[in-house]
This record gives structure tokens, C-alpha cells and sequence, in this order.
């Protein structure tokens, strides 16, 4: 890159860039920021993002449950909507992003990044770094970042997310994707990678689910020092066997009771008492009153002298090098996203249980999370969030963002043509994936839309009137009650939404929630900050006044200024 010329400009100038060099980061990662700004990041200056409903594709299949959302548009402009509904809501959040490769697979500015372009990197991190300090106040206290990457910005991006999520700890995982390789010009590359980023000072990973293989079993009937029946009376009962299946327990005997066998069979049942082969009376590693909560991890196995009781965990702690064939993103992603949606292209799906797993252990025990991915593009995410739903009765809710670039083969875009029919197809079921399809939920569609920035009274008044969508996604209320020109009420099973867009309208809505029972959140119309609080004390209800459209200016003055 050419030096600049400094020799003809004036003190002053001089002055303010030696400033802003002095500002500049002395240690870390450094990219040309300034070279090409990114449009739809500019275009925030001039139009604030609003959301717009797809009615005709709305799906319902559970009344007056929450819905998931899937969001068509580009991912910042949604992030940016986000950051007034789901603040500080997101319990995981799983990207995808792309690899920067040099394939057509990535515009930025319009254009296709090419492999040799000097500021391939720069383009990259600049849309990145803007899209993940937005996504980071999206997270919980709780909240884990998981950021799918290869080879080509492994390195750019564990030094960003160092940068935005300084105060986390982050880990890399690697996960065998491609066992038959991509050649490079030195190696087959058969792997990627995923970040974690996860809250410091919290345990936050759970476990893994092993195989039958992995499993270590072990005798319950304790041995060794303190083992026997004199040492706890009450881990001294029988285990109760039918079918070479633990089927209950017997009650903890007197002290003089002695069995006179290991096992006795009585009318098809054998009852197994903890004796060793010597005949020598031990006692079971859970008292009677624990045992019931590990008899899933039970096993029989027959001994010559008898049966045997196993116990062996199913899980274990996660590890950092993951090798499954069910990752293989061939057979899982592109084949499974081609089944769902016939005539259709997608590059590099990733296989659902990839994403499965990714999740898995951190909201395996969070049944109500919510699951954001902001480059969604097939919906694999949302995919596997409908897995574990069907597996444990679940209520997580998955959001989905992703663009409508038309280059997937069928004449429609990314989000019309692949997202939302898969999505569609999981929750009507197929019949060649029984098992991760016939997923009963909810689908909220939207799209992007804009609204003037300058802060006019007329801006004001459009933003409130294109606020409906954004209001019922931050409440999740989505039921229409009320649907008036001037004042609208939405629900859920356990709360309102009241949306009054002229102030004047306010004695008329009193009217029409009169005798309504439940809790309400009111939202207003104000020029300014103005609540309008005296004229609701006499409202019956609970409720909760806010005014529009302040309330979301105030969120987008915060990260457009910051950003």
C-alpha cells in the first residue's frame, strides 16, 4: 500500500491525524476499516430496519404457543431489530458464517469476493466484527456463542472473538466433517472447526451422550474397605429382574434376614440381592431411597453363579476433537437438504447432527432456550433445535436470519426457497427421516423493511404504525384480540399487548379492554418520551406503559452510533 503524503498538509490536519493514530491499537488484530465500508451498514445512517409479516407463511400447528421466527433479510438489519426484542434474551446463539474460500458464495458490496482480492480478510472481519458485537448483547448472562470456520479465517476470527468477548473464554473445537477430503496442495483437508465462547468463571457445557461402545460399566454391588451390608443397612435390598430388565426394587429387610441365595427366581421375577461369590452380604452402591433415580443407568448380566447388576453413565464431559459418521455434512447435510427440498441447491448444508450436537450440551437442560442463528441460510439450526424438542418434549424457540440471494437452482431465494420449505417439511414430516421430522411447532415469517431515520414528527408516526411486527416479537404475542385504526391488542396464553398509535385513541381502548382479565403492556404514541401515565390510573388491569416509538429509537441511537 502506498504511503500517504504528508509534506503538504496543514498543522491542523496533522494534528487531528496524529490523534487518530495515537487511538489506533498497539496490540491485536488491526484490518483497513476504512477502505470500504460495508452498504448495509452505511444504509443505517439514512433507514432504520422494521419488520414486515408473511402471512401466507405463517405455520400453526400448536394453539397459543410461542412461535419461531425465521427473518428474511440481511443479517445486520435483523440483528439490529433483535437488539430491541430479544436484548439480553438469547440462550445460544450457532453461526455459520462464510469461509471466505474465494467461491461464489459471499458478496459483500454487491460483489462476489474473489480468492485473490488483497482485502479479502478485511471485507471479512469488517462484516463480521459489526455482526458480532451486535449479536453480543443479544446472549444471556449465560449465554454461548458456537462459530462454525475453516482454515481460511480459523486464525482472524479466534483474535476477533478475543477482541469482542474479551471478558469470555473461548475454546476451538475440531470436528471431522469430510472423511473423504478436500484436497489442498499439501494436505486433504477432512476437518473443520467451531468456536465456543462461553461466560468465564461458569459452568455452562454439559455433557455428551456416548456410545454403547464408550460406555464403562461396572459391578453396583460395592467391594473393598467399607462395602459391607453392616456398613449402610439401607443399601441392603433386593433388585428386582424380568426379561433381563431391572424392573423395580424390594424393600430393605430386617437385620436378621439372611437371603439364602444371590439371586432366587419367584414366578418368572429373580430377585438379585448384593452377596459376592463368596456368599458374603455387601451392599448396593445407592440406598434404597436413591436407587429409583439411577435405575435408566441399570443393566443385568448373567454370571454363572446368578445375575449381576451393572451400572454404567451414558454420558461424559465434551470433548475438543469430535470423529462421527453422522457429521459427515455429504450424507447429512447436502443429501438430507435435498430430500426435504427437491430441485433445489445449497452449498455446504451442514449435517444436522453437527448442529445437534453443538447445541446439545448447552441447553440439553434449558427446555424453554432460545436458539439464534443469524446466517441460517438451509436452517439447519432450526433443524436441530426441533430435534431436541422431539426428544425430551421441549419447548425451545429457534430465529432464524438469512438472506434471499437466488442462487440455489429452484427461481427462489435462499429464505423462500430452502430456509422455509425445510423448515415446513420438518414439521410435516417425511417419510425417509421419520425420526428427526413430524415435528409439531410454530413459524413466524418476516421480512426486512425500512423507515426513514430523519426524526421528524412524520418518521415518528410511520415508525410507529411499521412497529406492530416488532412490538408482538418482543412481547411474543401474536393472537389478534383488537384490531382498530387507531389501537390494536395482541396475546398469548399468558399476556396482552396493547399498541395505542394515537394518544387521543387512549379512552377508547379503556373501553375495549374493560373485563378483559390478564396483564397488559402498553404501548404508546408519543412524539417525545411522554407515557401518557395519568390517564391510565384508573385502568383495572396490571400493566406496563412504554412509548413508541422512543423505546426503539433509544436501542437504535445506542448501536448505530456505536457502530
Amino acid at each position: 500500500m502506498p504511503k500517504k503524503d504528508y509534506s503538504k498538509w496543514s498543522k491542523e490536519e496533522l494534528a487531528r491525524r496524529f490523534a487518530e493514530l495515537e487511538k489506533r491499537k498497539k496490540y491485536g488484530l488491526v484490518w483497513d476499516e476504512e477502505k470500504e465500508p460495508e452498504l448495509v451498514v452505511m444504509q443505517c445512517k439514512e433507514k432504520l430496519p422494521v419488520l414486515k409479516e408473511v402471512k401466507n407463511k405463517e405455520i400453526v400447528t400448536k394453539k397459543r404457543e410461542s412461535s419461531n421466527i425465521l427473518i428474511e433479510g440481511d443479517n445486520y438489519h435483523a440483528l439490529s431489530v433483535l437488539n430491541y426484542t430479544h436484548k439480553g434474551a438469547v440462550d445460544v446463539i450457532y453461526i455459520d458464517p462464510p469461509y471466505n474460500t474465494g467461491a461464489k458464495n459471499w458478496r459483500y458490496n454487491n460483489n462476489y469476493v474473489e480468492k485473490d482480492d488483497a482485502f479479502r480478510h478485511s471485507k471479512w472481519l469488517n462484516m463480521m466484527d459489526k455482526r458480532l458485537w451486535l449479536a453480543k448483547l443479544l446472549l444471556k448472562r449465560n449465554g454461548v456463542l458456537i462459530c462454525a470456520i475453516d482454515e481460511n479465517e480459523l486464525w482472524h476470527l479466534g483474535c476477533l472473538l478475543e477482541e469482542v468477548f474479551s471478558s469470555h473464554e473461548i475454546h476451538l473445537v475440531t470436528i471431522i466433517h469430510n472423511p473423504r477430503g478436500v484436497q489442498g496442495k499439501n494436505f486433504s483437508y477432512i476437518n473443520e472447526f467451531a468456536y465456543f465462547v462461553l461466560p468465564k468463571g461458569q459452568k455452562i457445557v454439559g455433557h455428551r451422550k456416548l456410545k454403547e461402545n464408550e460406555i464403562y460399566w461396572s459391578n453396583l454391588r460395592n467391594w473393598g474397605g467399607e462395602s459391607l451390608r453392616t456398613d449402610a443397612r439401607n443399601c441392603f435390598y433386593p433388585i428386582i429382574v424380568k426379561n433381563n430388565k431391572v424392573i423395580g426394587f424390594g424393600e430393605v429387610p430386617p437385620d436378621n434376614f439372611h437371603p439364602k441365595e444371590q439371586t432366587k427366581e419367584n414366578k418368572g421375577k429373580h430377585y438379585v440381592w448384593p452377596i459376592d461369590v463368596q456368599g458374603i452380604e455387601r451392599k448396593w452402591r445407592y440406598a434404597r431411597q436413591s436407587v429409583e433415580s439411577v435405575k435408566n443407568l441399570l443393566r443385568v448380566k448373567k454370571s454363572k453363579k446368578g445375575i449381576e447388576i451393572e451400572i454404567g453413565k451414558p454420558y461424559g464431559i465434551v470433548r475438543t476433537v469430535w470423529q462421527d459418521s453422522k457429521y459427515d455434512a455429504a450424507e447429512y447435510g447436502t443429501k438430507l437438504v435435498h430430500a426435504l427440498v427437491p430441485k433445489t441447491h445449497f452449498d455446504f448444508p451442514k449435517s444436522v447432527y453437527n448442529v445437534y450436537d453443538c447445541l446439545a450440551p448447552i441447553i440439553s437442560e434449558r427446555k424453554d432456550a432460545i436458539v439464534l442463528d443469524f446466517f441460517a441460510g438451509s436452517g439447519t439450526t432450526a433443524h436441530a433445535v426441533m430435534v431436541l424438542n422431539k426428544e425430551d418434549d421441549g419447548n425451545r424457540k429457534f430465529i432464524m436470519c438469512t438472506n434471499n440471494e437466488d442462487n440455489n437452482g429452484n427461481g427462489l431465494g435462499i429464505a423462500e426457497g430452502v430456509c422455509f420449505p425445510r423448515i415446513k417439511k420438518v414439521i410435516d414430516g417425511h417419510k425417509d427421516y421419520p425420526d428427526i421430522t413430524g415435528i409439531k411447532s410454530n413459524l413466524k415469517y418476516f421480512k426486512t423493511d425500512f423507515v426513514d431515520a430523519e426524526p421528524t414528527d412524520k418518521n415518528k408516526i410511520r415508525l410507529t404504525k411499521e412497529a406492530t411486527a416488532m412490538l408482538c416479537l418482543k412481547e411474543d404475542t401474536f393472537e389478534p384480540v383488537i384490531e382498530k385504526e387507531k389501537f390494536k391488542v395482541f396475546r398469548n396464553k399468558d399476556k396482552y399487548t396493547g399498541i395505542i398509535l394515537d394518544h387521543r385513541a387512549i379512552n377508547g381502548f379503556k373501553k375495549a379492554i374493560k373485563g378483559v382479565k390478564g396483564e397488559f403492556n402498553i404501548y404508546v404514541f408519543s412524539v417525545g418520551d411522554d407515557t401518557f401515565d395519568e390517564e391510565f390510573e384508573d385502568l383495572e388491569q396490571k400493566f406496563k406503559l412504554s412509548p413508541i416509538p422512543e423505546v426503539i429509537l433509544r436501542v437504535y441511537r445506542r448501536i448505530f452510533n456505536k457502530l
